[in-house]
């Protein structure tokens, strides 16, 4: 089955050239939505991600009406390969049926691992820098006013960990995290 996806950003805009050309090839479901490409929450994009099924094809006017970014739109394909359906974009000319659809998708991959990579590296670089120069010293360390207490409590075997978790609000990291640090400093006295 030919499945058309249509989408423009808001409620104003007209679907009616993206229609004409679903209509032009042939497909036989349409599903619409008119909101931003960036939220991937849209209500006809889930519908018809739940709706396709292994053979079908999904075919969009352009990858920009499918996903505004790299990642959201590999995540997409990704789920419609895993139930075997095909992807056609008219503008950009990707079929996933075709060896040169399928590489064209692993360039897209490839450059957005490169531009994650590239913002991690700039990312560290800037809290490097923030820190040199005294701005950045990381998220405060929550509090806990009666840690103390709680621990002897749980250490004392009259609670368990989950229990002492609970009643500080903690996570289970953060507690034995804080247990570590606190024996640490016990044995260094």
């Amino acid at each position: 089955m030919k499945i058309g996806y249509i989408r423009v950003s808001t409620e104003e805009q007209n679907t009616l050239r993206q229609e004409v050309l679903m209509q032009e090839l042939g497909v036989e479901e349409i599903f619409i939505d008119k909101l931003s490409g960036s939220n991937k929450n849209r209500n006809d994009l889930i519908k018809m991600m739940a709706f396709v099924r292994k053979g079908d094809t999904v075919i969009v006017e352009s990858i920009s009406r499918f996903a505004r970014n790299t990642k959201d739109l590999l995540e997409l394909i990704d789920q419609l390969s895993k139930k075997e359906v095909e992807f056609i974009s008219k503008k950009e000319n990707i079929d996933t049926k075709t060896p040169t659809g399928k590489f064209m998708l692993t360039v897209f991959a490839a450059v957005a691992e490169l531009e994650r990579e590239y913002l991690l590296e700039r990312q560290k670089e800037g809290i490097f820098i923030a820190k040199k120069q005294g701005k950045y010293k990381g998220r405060k360390a929550l509090q806990y006013d009666n840690f103390i207490n709680v621990y002897h409590q749980w250490k004392s075997g009259n609670m368990t960990a989950i229990q002492a978790i609970k009643i500080l609000g903690a996570t289970k990291s953060t507690f034995y995290r804080r247990v570590k640090e606190l024996e640490s400093c016990n044995n260094k006295l």
